[in-house]
């Protein structure tokens, strides 16, 4: 029989727990930003840029297994027709300072986890406490395996169609800056996010507010979605939206029986 830790906090006390789990979460990313700023040279040009260059890793992956199957290589193309310019004074300024911001972000994602399970943990049966080491690990790698999907598929195919999508041949494709990274940003973020979808589902089902009948009915409504906004942020070919598809069905698939053993383990207490 499992029992409750001992000792409920009072509302004003899980304010005070919950104001400083941001504090030092804001600390913890203010200096790995500081730590970024000191290689934003790297960051900058190989990093935030890479995905605007013809030589960029997915772009030659695409060209060669477009080669292999025999279809048309969109993506052999020696140069990208369109600029990246700033149009704002304090621009590259506030430029660095949101490159900074996200690579903080993200690179202090696992300790924010560990607050936010501080934070949570009063609440969590004693068995259940145990597992803090495998909560850390297991969110944070979704987490990173989220934000290189969007690196690494959503950006560049998004910077590949936008790039190279002209409707008349008077018009140029000169991006604003803001405009770029705004892109970036929220491809990697939301992408890594996305893929925190099985732990999400996890504690909402603890919670039963999700079913795994509520998961399965609507499985068909979410393959649409997936596959529209697949059909949104990739070139126009088959083959690019089912290779963005996958990895998302496979993930809302996983909260399924994710789901599933905590409808079968709360039946069992």
């Amino acid at each position: 029989m499992t029992t409750k830790p001992k000792g409920e906090m009072s509302f004003l006390e899980h304010l005070e727990e919950l104001r400083w789990l941001l504090v030092r979460s804001t600390i913890a990313i203010l200096v790995a930003a500081l730590g970024a700023f000191f290689i934003s040279d790297f960051i900058i040009e190989q990093v935030i840029f890479g995905p605007a260059k013809t030589d960029f890793i997915t772009y030659q992956f695409f060209c060669e297994l477009s080669q292999k199957m025999g279809v048309e290589a969109d993506f052999c193309i020696k140069e990208f027709p369109f600029k990246i310019q700033n149009t704002n004074m304090g621009g590259q300024f506030s430029f660095l300072i949101w490159i900074c911001f996200i690579a903080g972000f993200i690179l202090a994602f696992p300790f924010v986890l560990w607050e936010i399970w501080k934070f949570i943990k009063p609440a969590l049966y004693k068995t259940e406490q145990k597992y803090a080491v495998g909560f850390i690990v297991t969110t944070s790698l979704l987490f990173f395996m989220g934000v290189l999907f969007g690196y690494y598929l959503i950006v560049p195919l998004s910077i590949h169609f936008f790039g190279t999508f002209n409707i008349s041949n008077t018009i140029s494709n000169e991006f604003n800056l803001e405009s770029y990274i705004g892109m970036i940003k929220t491809s990697v973020i939301a992408c890594g996010l996305l893929f925190e979808l099985p732990i999400i589902v996890y504690f909402l089902s603890k919670l039963g507010l999700v079913t795994p009948s509520f998961l399965r009915k609507y499985r068909k409504y979410a393959a649409v979605i997936i596959l529209i906004l697949a059909a949104i942020i990739t070139p126009p070919d088959v083959l690019s939206q089912i290779i963005v598809t996958i990895p998302i069905m496979i993930i809302y698939e996983a909260s399924i029986f994710i789901s599933v053993f905590v409808e079968k383990r709360a039946a069992k207490i």
